[in-house]
């Protein structure tokens, strides 16, 4: 199984070009920009996300800090496709095994829609939560699907600084646009 760090850096020396949104807009729940920080046993590895959510489809983006395309995650009809800068594309049914097939890790699209808005994931079942709030009665830490997600800060009553682990993996997210 590759890592996903590996993956990255790779990704990052094949990146050319700032990519942007495909899908259309209609029907997005909600859309967000932010840094994205990625640490997998030793390695780690940062840039920006874009990710444009609908219940039907979603649409996210990875760049380099400089803004220079990663990746595209995209879900519509059904289908996951992660297409890489280099035009490499991977397809499977479910996020969750495209992105251990294409990156070495299991990564919960569904839930995570959920997870950044600040509440426990419901699909696909509910499901066992822990939670724990803070004196305003928001999020501090969520633990779903074998998750532990912490609340950092918030912004406008939405998450604005999260911290995902799982089995080795460590995501940090310092989203700065809500839309």
């Amino acid at each position: 199984m590759r890592s996903f760090c590996v993956a990255v850096v790779a990704l990052l020396l094949a990146a050319c070009a700032t990519p942007g949104f495909i899908l259309p807009q209609h029907g997005t729940e909600f859309e967000l920009a932010g840094r994205i920080a990625v640490t997998y046993r030793d390695d780690a590895g940062s840039g920006n996300i874009a990710w444009r959510h609908g219940a039907r489809s979603d649409e996210l983006l990875l760049t380099t800090p400089l803004g220079q395309g990663i990746a595209r995650l995209a879900r519509a009809d059904g289908e996951i496709t992660l297409t890489t800068q280099d035009g490499r594309e991977f397809r499977a049914a479910d996020a969750e095994s495209l992105t251990e097939q294409a990156l070495g890790f299991r990564l919960p699209l569904l839930g995570l829609a959920d997870w950044v808005r600040g509440r426990a994931a419901s699909q696909p079942a509910p499901e066992p939560v822990r939670e724990r709030r803070d004196a305003a009665g928001r999020l501090a830490e969520l633990e779903q699907s074998g998750w532990k997600i912490r609340y950092l800060e918030y912004a406008d009553a939405l998450p604005s600084r999260l911290t995902l682990t799982f089995s080795g993996l460590e995501l940090r997210l310092a989203i700065s646009e809500w839309k």
